[in-house]
């Protein structure tokens, strides 16, 4: 049996995320086919995936695609901004599995777009995928668009507002960061207020 599906959205690296699962003693496999995705326990779709892909609408609640069912049967780590209706990225729709839209970050004097830097997370309601995060712990993000903060938010983050950092509907988690540490590296950023 397979224990993990990576959605082949046509990007680089699925081979080598297929081949670290491995490593970890996961069965896993790469399609695009909609039964194969359909009847695995879980479903990996990678963080970046080009504007217009045809499945794009497919976890939609209610929709006929090949995942309606993934709010019952997957855990999905994927790109925020793919979670939520839409993107002004691209005039990008999305998934929809959250409500609102990701917007472009608005650059400030001393917050420039994209941000690229550390910043402190604020837990906002406790959750399982927080455990061992502790308040106001560090985390990195490359980011020129942010989500909203939403009843679906558990940590945000500060950049001129505050953003969604972490956010979980159901089996559907993402966070926003590339890697989270207790404290930045010395000299790698400002402090959030």
């Amino acid at each position: 049996m397979i224990e993990a599906v990576i959605v082949d959205s046509g990007g680089a690296n699925l081979a080598s995320l297929r081949y670290a699962l491995e490593r970890l003693g996961a069965r896993a496999q790469v399609s695009a086919d909609a039964r194969t995705i359909a009847s695995a326990a879980r479903v990996i779709l990678r963080a970046w995936v080009p504007p217009g892909m045809p499945w794009r609408g497919c976890a939609r609640p209610g929709s006929p695609g090949c995942c309606e069912r993934w709010n019952n049967r997957a855990r999905i780590c994927l790109g925020m901004q793919l979670l939520f209706e839409a993107s002004e990225e691209d005039a990008t729709e999305c998934l929809g599995v959250m409500p609102l839209s990701a917007r472009r970050l608005e650059p400030t004097a001393g917050h420039p777009v994209p941000h690229m830097g550390w910043n402190q997370l604020c837990r906002l309601r406790p959750d399982p995928l927080l455990e061992g995060v502790p308040e106001g712990a560090w985390a990195y993000f490359v980011h020129s668009y942010a989500a909203p903060l939403t009843e679906h938010t558990l940590a945000s983050a500060e950049y001129g507002a505050a953003v969604s950092a972490v956010v979980r509907r159901g089996n559907f988690w993402a966070h926003s960061s590339t890697r989270s540490a207790r404290r930045p590296p010395a000299g790698a950023c400002s402090r959030i207020s």
